[in-house]
């Protein structure tokens, strides 16, 4: 029997049970594509991340419960606090993945992180869906999208926590996700912020994740375009909800968070 350790972080929250929980596993070997998304599958968390060391810096690749995914940074920021707390690890963590080139995070102390992800700038959105029509019946300000996502701009920030889902209508939507955003708002403590948004991707087995960090690298210069600053700070207003410190440096988004352990356990796989 192989015996694997995980660790299961909650990502961009500062104390348990906030932010978005991610699985963490420090590989020796590699293992098969098909076992790890079954790993993934038995978590049923938004993300498992496996990392292997090579040289100085890490691979890194991630797995929804349904598949294997291009682009994660809760899971990055958790694989980083792994490292940094159960491992021992110190200095910069550079991770080498497989479609968004070289992520890098730094510790901050304090279980604190930034994180280094490439800037997606939002690219038009042309022809709009035919879904948007039933998914938005009050209309959409504006629309824009990347490799990956589908992003809609809603009023103002209370319509975008008062957003509810149809989640068949956008799992249709595949191989998109769906992110909606608008300006202003609050954390759900009062704390101001310059925008909010929300995430669904039902058809990836994640039907409204809890605080995305790839999402980020394209609302980032959306909202930085539209406000006239640099600085921003966001908040996925899900039910858990997390709160992001973001920087838009050039060809860059540096993304600030905290972490926090909140299990460990041991993975036992037949030989």
């Amino acid at each position: 029997m192989r015996k694997l350790i995980m660790h299961q972080i909650d990502a961009f929250a500062d104390k348990v049970f906030g932010g978005n929980p991610a699985a963490v596993i420090v590989l020796e070997a590699d293992l098969p594509d098909t076992e790890m998304q079954a790993i993934a599958m038995e978590n049923n968390l938004a993300e498992t991340a496996f990392l292997r060391r090579i040289g100085d810096a890490w691979t890194i690749r991630w797995f929804t419960p349904v598949h294997e995914a291009a682009f994660c940074g809760h899971a990055t920021l958790a694989a980083a606090h792994a490292l940094v707390t159960e491992h021992g690890v110190t200095g910069e963590l550079v991770f080498k993945t497989r479609s968004v080139g070289t992520l890098r995070v730094q510790s901050n102390g304090g279980d604190r992180y930034s994180l280094d992800v490439p800037c997606l700038m939002p690219e038009p959105l042309e022809p709009l869906p035919a879904a948007f029509e039933l998914l938005f019946p009050e209309g959409i300000c504006s629309s824009f999208r990347n490799f990956e996502n589908l992003f809609v701009e809603l009023s103002c920030a209370a319509a975008v926590t008062a957003y509810v889902p149809d989640m068949l209508r956008i799992a249709d939507l595949a191989p998109f996700g769906l992110v909606i955003t608008g300006v202003g708002g609050t954390t759900h403590t009062g704390e101001p912020v310059d925008f909010v948004s929300r995430y669904f991707a039902p058809a990836a087995g994640i039907p409204e994740d809890p605080v995305t960090g790839s999402t980020h690298a394209t609302l980032v210069p959306f909202w930085s375009a539209r406000l006239g600053r640099t600085s921003l700070s966001g908040f996925q207003a899900s039910a858990r909800g997390g709160r992001l410190s973001c920087q838009l440096e050039k060809e860059r988004v540096i993304l600030s968070g905290g972490a926090v352990t909140f299990m460990q356990a041991e993975i036992r796989l037949p030989d």
